[in-house]
């Protein structure tokens, strides 16, 4: 075997694909409740390997993959945080706005933000290299200067901008939150080439941000008897961060705990047997702070057990969330790998 100069081993063809995808789905406009952009990019991507495609009312991209076995429910959502501009400063012109999301205010001076027209704004705060320098004031004191480019309205929303890189194994960039998650799922599709044990359902959602919405209604509709949601994770390796066992580059994150879901235990058991006899690497996640899509799944009509596989992330909620290959690539195999084999919970 050819080692490449680097030292390292050449990368699988698979990775290579799941890399480009993901770049491409983080650079795609879609902050919460504006998800068209986003999801009009995924359901190209996605067609021809869905049996059957739709669009709920709230905006979901809903694919069916296979019949028979288990009705089973798997749900990445499509929106990133955002802002929408409330009011526009009339002698300045720069933009008041609100959160579309949940915005760490320590991370908000100097990103750059990009409206549905085009126009870049950059966020500022009053007195930002003077008293403001090692204090974040409240929200409302930040506003977006877009001075020299054509006017912002209100009611108008834009998402970060900022483009995704490589680093070794990692990729940095926006919208890894959760767009690592559609990835997962669009790559999975792909291999699976429609190849099932189970009536499976990859649900895209929206407005996970702000209040994971679009999971409640899909879940309604799609009336799934095993749910498996998809999302990034804090990780643990990290300084000073919530001690946990999350580790970047150690695999797919079973979940276990968070503040809206209590994995059933039948579940988490099949998915680390799933895991453990195909040779995935996995880790456990349990965590304090946030929840998923697997929250509002849970109790949708009579109730659903219901589990979720985690991305590690680094920097949740910044410009530069950052996720690891191998971990990546232990999602796609264990989550294709779920679905592909019968489920006798």
């Amino acid at each position: 075997m050819k080692i490449p100069a680097s030292g390292q081993k050449k990368k699988r063809p698979d990775a290579l694909q799941m890399r480009d995808l993901l770049k491409t789905l983080t650079q795609v406009w879609g902050p919460a409740g504006f998800e068209h952009e986003v999801r009009g990019q995924i359901r190209r991507i996605v067609e021809p390997y869905a049996d059957e495609i739709r669009v709920d009312a709230l905006g979901n991209l809903l694919c069916r993959v296979g019949s028979g076995g288990k009705r089973v429910m798997v749900s990445a959502h499509m929106d990133e945080i955002g802002v929408i501009a409330t009011f526009v400063e009339k002698k300045t012109g720069f933009v008041r706005f609100s959160p579309l999301g949940g915005l760490l205010n320590t991370a908000l001076l100097g990103t750059r933000v990009r409206f549905e027209n085009g126009v870049i704004g950059t966020l500022c705060m009053p007195e930002y290299f003077s008293a403001a320098r090692t204090t974040a004031p409240a929200l409302d004191q930040y506003y977006i200067d877009v001075s020299g480019a054509d006017p912002v309205e209100p009611g108008m929303a834009a998402a970060f901008d900022r483009e995704a890189i490589d680093r070794g194994s990692r990729i940095v960039g926006k919208a890894m939150d959760d767009r690592a998650g559609c990835a997962v799922a669009i790559e999975a599709m792909r291999r699976l080439n429609r190849r099932v044990k189970n009536e499976t359902w990859f649900v895209f959602s929206v407005q996970e941000e702000v209040g994971i919405r679009g999971a409640r209604t899909a879940a309604f509709g799609v009336q799934p008897e095993i749910g498996i949601a998809l999302d990034v994770t804090p990780s643990g390796d990290m300084l000073q961060v919530e001690r946990n066992d999350v580790t970047l580059g150690k695999g797919a994150a079973i979940k276990i705990h968070d503040v809206g879901l209590i994995v059933p235990p039948a579940v988490r058991d099949w998915m680390v047997q799933r895991a453990e006899k195909d040779g995935i690497a996995f880790q456990r996640e349990l965590i304090s702070l946030g929840t998923t899509d697997g929250a509002a799944i849970q109790v949708a009509h009579a109730g659903v057990p219901t589990g979720a596989i985690s991305i590690p992330c680094r920097y949740v909620h910044t410009t530069s969330e950052t996720v690891d290959e191998a971990d990546m690539e232990a999602c796609i195999e264990l989550l294709a790998a779920l679905v592909a084999n019968p489920i006798t919970l």
